[in-house]
């Protein structure tokens, strides 16, 4: 059977190395995050985020906003928080409602404080090689990664998925790891094959239990992205599944994330190590 990777372990040991930084700093990093409407899942993971945020010592901003907010008003708001000497890190909420542009509110974040790595600057920066902000989930794979295998020179990674959240900036993070990465998607011809070359296969498609456990190569360390809800046990009941067939895959892999408890612990604690990042940069520029 392989190693159970315990990604809300991690997550909160990193938690407590970011927490005894900040207690030892003259000015407490601010990170402002900003809900439109009444999304649900969105409520609860920004109660998580600002929970977290004032457990590791940092002050959290919290702006709630009606479904009903207009374009202007929201980069209205992104603009005054920009301009914030207190907020060091801002997160605008995703998904937005329908009648505003996710990605003009995004490049109205000003790079350095754009904790969720999403702005053209810190994904041309990732690209090139340069230091920015990386989005926190590629980052939260990342350092799993490094805490299985220190160096990854030389390893085939292969990376489902190539969305602009976590596909690419993921694959962009194997090749500085000196990996040899091949990005897969939905027009790859024989995917499965292509996975039984990988030493390091992060699955982030986003279909429930896709990668079957003959897709992976024995003794490959597997990073499941994936958070799927599908239908439960009981009638009416759902429950969460990756996309990879966890089962069939875990006694066939080296090492492997769970869903949940794996990858998912890590995007709200690399959120807060983006965010004490961006603090140490702002003040260096300011002194």
């Amino acid at each position: 059977m392989s190693q159970i990777i315990d990604g809300k372990a991690f997550a909160a040991r990193l938690r407590e190395t970011i927490a005894a930084e900040v207690a030892g700093l003259a000015h407490k990093p601010g990170l402002a995050v900003v809900l439109v409407g009444e999304d649900p899942a969105s409520k609860v993971y920004v109660a998580n985020k600002a929970r977290q945020t004032v457990e590791v010592g940092m002050v959290s901003f919290e702006h709630r906003l009606p479904a009903e907010t207009t374009q202007g008003e929201l980069e209205a708001l992104v603009a005054r928080l920009n301009a914030d000497p207190a907020v060091h890190g801002i997160l605008v909420q995703l998904p937005l409602p329908r009648h505003l542009d996710a990605e003009h509110v995004i490049a109205a974040i000003s790079p350095e404080k754009d904790v969720d790595g999403l702005t053209v600057v810190n994904a041309g920066r990732l690209a090139a090689g340069l230091p920015g902000l990386v989005p926190c989930t590629p980052l939260g794979c990342i350092l799993l990664l490094e805490s299985l295998i220190p160096d990854m020179t030389g390893l085939n990674a292969v990376v489902i998925g190539r969305s602009h959240l976590v596909g690419k900036p993921v694959a962009k993070m194997l090749l500085q790891k000196n990996c040899t990465v091949t990005i897969a998607h939905s027009k790859t011809r024989d995917l499965p094959a292509l996975c039984r070359t990988a030493d390091i296969l992060v699955a982030a498609v986003g279909r429930p239990e896709m990668v079957k456990g003959d897709w992976v190569k024995p003794g490959a360390v597997v990073i499941d992205v994936g958070i799927n809800r599908v239908a439960g046990g009981a009638p009416g009941k759902t429950r969460l599944v990756g996309d990879v067939e966890f089962a069939a895959a875990a006694p066939v892999a080296g090492a492997i994330t769970p869903v949940p408890g794996g990858v998912g612990p890590m995007t709200i604690a690399c959120l807060l190590r983006n965010t004490l990042t961006a603090y140490k940069r702002l003040e260096n520029n300011h002194n």
